[in-house]
């Protein structure tokens, strides 16, 4: 799983098996992901990094001294990280026999609509988290919903992002992400559930895992223990 919780990319490029571009994401720059974590974890922690996809996030951990097991169900992401241990393969069900002293969920993969699916990337966070380690997450938060509307988006980097045909249904969200450089264009559908905190409280305790903190002025980082 490399991006968003649900939908399949259209564009120029390889196409992973979980609907992201690969040549999108190249082109993706960090967004401070890897110092919000660096600041929540011990300065050594080792990271394992679920859903890594090229590396964005990986990289600027390493840079910043931690020792990086990137996971990436598709091999074309795998293949354009540098300087980690790489595991090809899915999330859900994932053993690897040891544990991390932080362990990281990006890309709001929370916010998936099937709470099984849900469950099974927090349960795989559980089981990979020292003792006294922590899980990072990112998600969506409840106003996000709120106020997200056609033509929200910006710039990253290169590339210009925005939202197309906004639609909710309850608890759901979906869309379209718009992504275009001055060279190419790739559009990806998505859908994400809407979580209140309480509800996320009770979807972190369903794994065995306790909120321990905003990470973010704007609640979108957060992180949890065992």
């Amino acid at each position: 799983m490399s991006g968003s919780p649900a939908g399949s990319a259209t564009g120029p490029g390889p196409i992973t098996a979980d609907g992201c571009a690969v040549d999108l994401y190249l082109q993706l720059p960090p967004m401070g992901e890897a110092d919000i974590v660096h600041a929540a974890v011990a300065p050594d922690a080792s990271v394992l990094d679920l859903g890594c996809g090229t590396g964005r996030v990986a990289h600027g951990l390493i840079d910043l001294g931690h020792e990086v097991v990137a996971v990436d169900q598709s091999a074309e992401m795998l293949a354009q990280v540098r300087g980690a241990e790489t595991v090809c393969g899915a999330i859900a069900g994932l053993q690897l026999g040891r544990r991390f002293g932080a362990v990281l969920l990006a890309s709001h993969l929370i916010n998936t609509p099937d709470r099984a699916e849900r469950q099974a990337l927090l349960a795989t966070a559980a089981l990979h988290v020292a003792a006294t380690g922590r899980v990072i997450l990112e998600w969506h938060p409840p106003e996000w919903f709120d106020r997200v509307g056609d033509g929200a988006g910006g710039r990253v980097g290169e590339v210009e992002v925005d939202l197309v045909d906004v639609t909710r249904s309850g608890e759901l969200l979906s869309a379209t992400v718009r992504y275009r450089t001055d060279t190419a264009q790739w559009t990806q559908p998505f859908t994400a559930r809407r979580l209140t905190d309480d509800a996320l409280l009770g979807e972190l305790s369903a794994a065995d895992l306790r909120f321990d903190g905003w990470l973010t002025d704007d609640h979108t980082w957060l992180a949890a223990r065992r």
